[in-house]
């Protein structure tokens, strides 16, 4: 009996054990030799030179899979929208280019911790010595501006009043500039005489004693005006040349704006009342912006941030600040194990430097 008791024991013992370290085991029986990413190109988040991919989501990438030990498989995405697609419906184990966590996103998908914080920024061609100057555009630009009509409007408003004065005055006096003359076409001349004296203090002298003293004023209020709408022209010429007609995200609204169909920019411009122009590809973009068929591209900053100082140098310049603050994301399928493991991987990176070596690789100024 007591043998059978020691041996019961003994067998319950080994039972335990099993039990306590098959969850292990099956993990490593379970856990992938071999996984399938979906990207998209995007420099330098990703680029491609025939069949070979490379960028900083990549090279991220490789860094984990080597991690964890891991064979990737890439599956290369037309968009961002078929990106998703792709990780939704589990085609791909994850997907990692310039993917914004967003809580529609979240709603659907698994991320990672940030990989990379973004945000969107507005990109518009050159007005350096590489664009092409066209001053009758921008002399129409002014003249049909807002400001310039505002002046207009001052300017019509200034000359009637006195115009109408003067006439009052002038046509009872019998050697008056606008003796005897009626209301039509006395008061055509009255407001040739104002506008005259406004512009260029050469209007005739009025022989009532109230209307030259409404002249003398009136030249003083010409030297005031004309010095005022002269200073204004020229900070407004100096403005547009140094920034151009787009300067944040307020001045987008009914401007023709590209960005990358099904992006987080694209629903951003529609809320800014923009003409959004959705193309497939951000190379896409681009050309159209050099093309003149856009007026601005907008997307992400660090995207627009590399063209700019790589392929589009000298033709295309960044304008504002960074708006829409988003972080990049690795996206998994709802419900992934493998979400886990990347965080940790991810951590680890950070931490013993390897991220930063790839981040300056990529994107450190040089």
């Amino acid at each position: 009996m007591g043998k059978f008791g020691m041996k019961d024991r003994l067998r319950s013992l080994v039972a335990m054990l099993f039990i306590a370290f098959l969850p292990a085991t099956l993990a490593a029986q379970t856990a992938p030799t071999e996984i399938k990413v979906g990207t998209r190109v995007l420099p330098p988040m990703v680029t491609q030179q025939g069949d070979t991919l490379s960028g900083f989501s990549i090279d991220l990438w490789n860094a984990i899979g080597e991690r964890m030990k891991v064979k990737t498989t890439y599956q290369v995405a037309p968009d961002v929208r078929a990106l998703l697609e792709l990780v939704r419906t589990q085609s791909v184990d994850a997907g990692i280019s310039a993917i914004s966590i967003t809580a529609a996103r979240e709603a659907v998908f698994e991320f990672s911790q940030p990989m990379m914080s973004a945000g969107l920024q507005i990109m518009v061609r050159g007005k350096g010595k590489d664009s092409d100057p066209n001053p009758l555009g921008d002399l129409a630009g002014l003249i049909f501006s807002k400001g310039f009509l505002v002046w207009i409007g001052i300017a019509a408003l200034l000359v009637l009043v006195p115009a109408h004065l003067v006439w009052f005055l002038e046509r009872r006096h019998p050697s008056g500039l606008l003796a005897h003359k009626g209301y039509i076409p006395g008061i055509f001349d009255a407001i040739y005489w104002a506008s005259t004296t406004l512009a260029t203090q050469g209007g005739d002298m009025p022989r009532h004693w109230l209307s030259r003293i409404v002249t003398v004023l009136w030249m003083f209020t010409g030297i005031v005006f004309v010095a005022l709408y002269t200073a204004q022209l020229s900070a407004t010429l100096t403005v547009q040349q140094i920034q151009g007609g787009i300067n944040g995200p307020d001045d987008l609204q009914n401007k023709k704006v590209a960005t990358t169909r099904g992006s987080t920019a694209a629903n951003v411009l529609r809320d800014l009342r923009a003409d959004v122009v959705e193309v497939s590809r951000i190379d896409e973009a681009y050309t159209a912006l050099l093309d003149k068929s856009v007026d601005a591209v907008v997307f992400d900053s660090p995207i627009l941030l590399y063209y700019a100082a790589s392929e589009g140098k000298g033709k295309v310049h960044l304008v504002g600040s960074t708006f829409r603050k988003e972080d990049y994301g690795i996206a998994f399928p709802a419900g992934s194990d493998l979400r886990k493991r990347v965080n940790a991987v991810l951590l680890q990176l950070r931490e013993d430097g390897t991220y930063q070596k790839l981040y300056d690789k990529w994107f450190a100024a040089k």
